[in-house]
């Protein structure tokens, strides 16, 4: 046991200290900090290397059970280099970010204006399907490239991402509406989408951070009516989203039908969505083959569950 707890008045705490309770902030995670750090991509002019965005991030010491947490960062743009693959086949290469503590590994020397001990690596030869750092090193893995026979120029196209953030955030809500009337009824053939017009729909805010929302999307009490009903539900999100639509196939003949449809996404949100107010609204269509008329009225209920995830981008 330490002597003193952390920020104890008088007591001296050793780097292990401070390093235990950066994992201990970090619940025992590692990655990057937020989504869009850290991130491996081309050279501005593509060459035989990479560059590395700015950012943050988490790495967990793997030497020793109680080595702790590194907090690292990467102000501005890095690169790093890449061998060319002079082989006869494709050649897999991983990026990552390495620390290497003198206190428990190697001879490099932290003192001020002597050796980086947290850097940027390339890991030839690893497997094509790799995520994980091999040989137990502390480190986070940024990215695996494939580079082609006889290839020196590494291009976006080659690399896939394997960044993690370490502690995703992450915002659900949950919306529900009822209609005070009939909507205008959807029938015909035409298959264009339009929306349950005494449905308004809900302006959601979306965080600043968010890279994905996972919806759920349910009507009840769906009006059907008139003869067979083909078509579908689906909703848009803002201008650019539309969640995947689910077929509505009903052969029930003339009566009045009351099923219950739910449809669902997991949709990327668009740079031009972060930190804005954005629409999510119910909209149907009636296809070829359609006899019928699908409405929804004051015995029907929308629900909305959102959830928005951090995630690397």
């Amino acid at each position: 046991m330490f002597q003193a707890p952390i920020l104890t008045d008088g007591a001296t705490h050793s780097a292990q200290q401070f390093r235990m309770l950066v994992r201990d902030l970090a619940r025992g995670n590692e990655g990057i900090t937020e989504g869009d750090d850290l991130k491996v991509t081309e050279l501005d002019t593509p060459g035989g290397g990479v560059q590395i965005s700015d950012g943050s991030g988490i790495v967990t010491g793997r030497v020793n059970a109680f080595q702790g947490s590194y907090s690292v960062a990467n102000v501005g743009v890095d690169t790093v280099d890449v061998a060319a693959n002079g082989g006869g086949a494709t050649r897999y290469d991983m990026v990552i970010l390495r620390v290497e503590d003198p206190e428990y590994e190697g001879t490099l020397d932290p003192a001020p204006g002597e050796d980086y001990i947290n850097y940027f690596d390339v890991i030839p030869n690893v497997g094509s399907t790799a995520t994980t750092i091999p040989g137990g090193l502390t480190g986070i893995p940024l990215a695996r490239i494939a580079i082609p026979a006889a290839t020196s120029v590494i291009t976006d196209g080659m690399i896939t991402d394997l960044r993690k953030v370490a502690n995703p955030r992450r915002e659900r809500r949950l919306y529900v509406q009822t209609p005070t009337s009939s909507s205008t009824a959807i029938s015909g053939t035409s298959s264009t989408p339009t929306y349950f017009s005494t449905a308004a729909g809900w302006t959601i805010d979306v965080p600043e951070w968010a890279t994905q929302a996972i919806i759920s999307f349910s009507i009840g009490g769906l009006r059907l009516s008139s003869g067979d009903y083909y078509g579908n539900i689906s909703a848009t999100f803002g201008a650019a989203l539309v969640v995947e639509p689910v077929i509505v196939d009903d052969d029930q003949g003339g009566g009045v039908r009351r099923p219950t449809h739910i449809m669902g996404d997991t949709l990327t949100i668009p740079d031009a969505y972060r930190g804005t107010s954005q629409l999510l609204r119910a909209r149907g269509l009636a296809a070829a083959g359609n006899a019928g008329s699908m409405q929804i009225d004051a015995s029907s209920t929308l629900i909305a569950d959102v959830e928005f995830v951090e995630a690397p981008r």
